[in-house]
């Protein structure tokens, strides 16, 4: 029994401190620290702010509606051909070239989830597909989306190229 008069010392403390980690680290194991992680992801996500996000969220998708709620980041509706819409959050200085980064990256994530096709040749896609916004393509990947008077929740459509005869 320590005596509560006299403080114990410096080097005392931290040895039990050292103890205490060593045995949080052994009576939780990986699976039941995940399954904690999860519960608590779970219950983050149900916040209103966040409420759009897929259950398997990373932080870069909530950053990214963190961002979008304070105006830091806008959501360019991203349209294909067979009718499907992409929404890809990019900050509101971003570029061509970081919205093509950021479909790239809205493919990798929903490929994680929903599995199907394993690669995609982005450089193919690219060669193929043009981005367009109100009948203009966005062919400057350096060029800002503002300079093509893109804004929040504006569509870009995929076109096919045509091949020159």
């Amino acid at each position: 029994m320590t005596d509560i008069s006299s403080p114990p010392e410096e080097g005392d403390a931290i040895e039990h401190l050292k103890e205490d980690d060593e045995e949080d680290e052994e009576a939780l194991p990986h699976s039941e620290f995940l399954d904690i992680f999860e519960e608590g992801l779970a219950l983050i996500v149900q916040d209103p702010l966040l409420c759009d996000l897929p259950i398997q969220v990373t932080l870069e998708e909530v950053n990214s509606q963190v961002a979008l709620e304070y105006g830091q980041a806008m959501t360019v509706r991203v349209c294909k051909a067979d009718g499907e819409v992409m929404p890809i959050v990019v900050v509101q200085q971003a570029t061509v070239l970081h919205l093509k980064k950021a479909i790239r990256r809205y493919y990798e994530l929903k490929q994680q989830r929903e599995g199907g096709i394993k690669h995609i040749s982005w450089r193919y896609v690219w060669r193929t597909f043009h981005l367009v916004y109100n009948g203009e393509k966005l062919d400057d990947d350096s060029k800002k989306l503002k300079d093509y008077a893109i804004r929040n929740r504006d569509e870009v459509t995929f076109v096919k190229k045509l091949r020159k005869k």
